[in-house]
């Protein structure tokens, strides 16, 4: 037996047989069992399944009427909102694939998500409609869109919500307006509610469980960032596996605050809430007294996170009169829980935080703690139908227990590769006792229980609240400024964000004198989404770099205060 076997849920199997039938399936089944059921609520406004499912076959067929078969890939790029589950769910059932893109993202970076999955229709909201516009028009016209499909918030909601569903006063002009739709060079534009209005029968539901369902995109030490390609089988199994894991049932409610453009919200929230008929609460960021209110209000059971979020809601002034005892599954990741708000949630709720662990590759958790024996500061276990290892990076073999290496992972949650990158395919996969694992990249070691905890990273990577920052993707976006002849980003301590980014800044000669770095950081700030955006701008007179020329970008973090 597995150490960590001894700290497992009695109730669960180890391992899970993976449902055979598509994600589309989910919806499906459970618009049928739960009609009238509500199956996702904004700002006081809520959306049944029947209807959910209703409308998202509406927009598979005119999404197949706009020529999208079996495997095209679309681009879907919204805050939370209803009408993001509806085009993820609508995609599905139209055989495609979804390409999540984080809304935070501007024109320049919005070009590679159109033209890298070769994408030919995108969803988004009106907000955000004239940057993909502008990046496709800025592509040549085969690699263009040819549809963009544009929703306004207030297709979701009554603005005139009160009580505890008001919207937020500084979020009034984002949320309500109602903003017009952009033209575009050289596609046609359509408006949501038309899309909707389609009475087309969609095409005949084909997809299987092996075929592409979602392609979310990571970044790395190199280059511009990856498609991951995950068949409805890898999504499936951690859908079913989280829904088992935190004891979710059809009465469950679910705060939808994590960005479902994100692997943790697609799938941990999600898909996890569809498969087991629960009710989502949808936030379209986060806002401490609104989630507050909400919890309480809606009596709010799960709630999936990042620690910086209930940092923020302990110290709001409002916090005394928020009710938080619905709460029976708190948990999430990206960055470490303090052990002193884990102990006051304890202590104030009877919560146990569980932290998880895992990446876009393995469709969010590989690792979770178990909710009845968690540990702090942990990654946790392997979860279901999961064999994870700490390996020596270089010679590739097994070590013992306390010895940091390199965590690997076995499992269905495991993605297929990279889109269109078989070398990088090949070099994220090793063969260990006839089993193919995934390079996580990522240092940790094991204790004597099984539990694992992270140490390091192989990888270039700065973590910002939770969202994942690649600083060769910043560097690479940097280098089209006119005046910066080098840069080389580095993370900075934050004391709320964990860690920020930094860049290192070597001006052009005939630029010295002209640009500051405040006009720097204001253009990253203009050109890049804002997480990514450098907030500190240093500007030096050389970088240093290695023999063979390479900037040695680990002396400049190192010498960067801890």
């Amino acid at each position: 037996m597995a150490p960590h076997h001894r700290f497992w849920p009695r109730r669960l199997p180890h391992a899970l047989r993976v449902p055979a039938t598509s994600l589309w399936d989910n919806l499906a089944t459970n618009a049928r069992r739960y009609p009238e059921k509500a199956a996702l609520v904004f700002f006081g406004t809520p959306m049944s399944y029947g209807e959910l499912a209703a409308s998202a076959e509406r927009l598979a067929a005119r999404l197949h009427g706009l020529g999208v078969r079996k495997g095209d890939r679309v681009v879907l790029c919204m805050q939370n909102c209803p009408q993001l589950v509806l085009a993820h769910f609508a995609i599905l059932r139209a055989n495609a694939v979804v390409v999540p893109v984080n809304p935070m993202n501007r024109a320049e970076e919005l070009k590679h998500y159109i033209t890298d999955p070769d994408t030919r229709v995108a969803i988004t909201t009106a907000d955000l409609a004239p940057e993909l516009a502008a990046a496709s028009d800025a592509l040549p016209a085969d690699g263009a869109l040819r549809h963009l499909i544009v929703t306004q918030f207030t297709d979701a909601f009554d603005p005139a919500a009160a009580g505890p569903d008001a919207v937020p006063p500084q979020w009034h002009d984002w949320l309500c307006t109602q903003r017009p739709l952009p033209a575009m060079a050289q596609g046609q534009v359509h408006a949501w509610a038309d899309a909707l209005a389609c009475t087309d029968e969609p095409p005949p539901h084909e997809a299987l469980s092996a075929d592409m369902a979602v392609l979310p995109y990571t970044s790395g030490t190199t280059g511009l960032p990856k498609g991951c390609m995950h068949p409805h089988r890898s999504i499936m199994h951690n859908a079913v596996a989280g829904s088992l894991w935190g004891t979710a049932t059809p009465e469950s409610v679910v705060l939808a605050v994590v960005p479902m453009f994100h692997i943790t919200g697609m799938v941990s929230v999600m898909h996890t809430a569809i498969y087991s008929g629960s009710t989502l609460v949808v936030m379209p960021r986060w806002d401490r007294d609104l989630a507050g209110r909400l919890i309480s209000h809606y009596r709010v059971t799960s709630w999936t996170n990042i620690p910086t979020m209930i940092i923020d809601l302990l110290a709001s002034p409002h916090f005394g009169d928020y009710d938080l005892s619905s709460l029976v599954y708190v948990g999430g990741g990206g960055a470490a829980m303090p052990q002193a708000v884990a102990q006051r949630l304890f202590d104030h709720y009877g919560l146990r935080f569980s932290e998880g662990y895992g990446l876009t590759e393995t469709a969010a958790p590989s690792h979770s703690n178990p909710p009845d024996h968690p540990k702090q500061q942990c990654l946790g276990i392997p979860f279901m139908s999961t064999d994870a290892r700490v390996i020596d990076p270089d010679t590739l073999q097994e070590v013992g227990v306390g010895e940091q290496g390199e965590i690997v992972i076995h499992g269905p949650e495991v993605f297929d590769g990279y889109w269109k990158r078989p070398d990088a395919t090949a070099s994220a996969f090793i063969e260990i006792d006839g089993k193919r694992f995934f390079r996580s990249g990522d240092l940790g070691h094991r204790d004597e229980e099984g539990y694992f905890f992270l140490t390091d990273r192989l990888k270039r990577m700065i973590n910002a609240s939770g969202f994942k920052v690649w600083p060769a993707e910043v560097e690479a976006l940097m280098f089209r400024h006119p005046a910066i002849q080098e840069a080389c980003v580095i993370s900075a301590r934050d004391p709320y964000r964990g860690e920020t980014v930094k860049a290192v800044v070597v001006v052009r000669p005939d630029q010295r004198g002209q640009v500051s770095e405040a006009d720097i950081a204001a253009w990253c700030h203009e050109h890049m989404a804002v997480y990514k955006a450098p907030r500190i701008v240093q500007f030096v007179d050389a970088l240093p770099k290695s023999g063979s020329g390479k900037v040695m970008w680990r002396a400049l973090q190192e010498a960067e205060p801890q």
